[in-house]
């Protein structure tokens, strides 16, 4: 019997030793995404082209005959 009060008291020793302190989740941090986006501009390489396009069309429309537009041959 002095055999077994000594082994459970050896071992409720160290149990209690082993549970001290408890369960501790480890904490993992995580650092946060950073998404490098574009400003969105507009596109000035479509726009200037378009723009001259426009101006020649224009050009060309208000093109009149050097007489003043009189259609009559004298």
């Amino acid at each position: 019997m002095t055999k077994f009060a000594t082994f459970a008291l050896a071992l409720g020793m160290t149990a209690s030793t082993a549970l001290a302190g408890g369960y501790v989740a480890p904490v993992v941090e995580v650092e946060p995404v950073v998404v490098e986006e574009r400003p969105a501009s507009s596109n000035a390489g479509l726009i200037v082209p378009a723009l001259l396009l426009l101006g020649i069309i224009a050009a060309v429309a208000s093109d009149d005959d050097d007489n003043g537009g009189d259609t009559t041959v004298e």
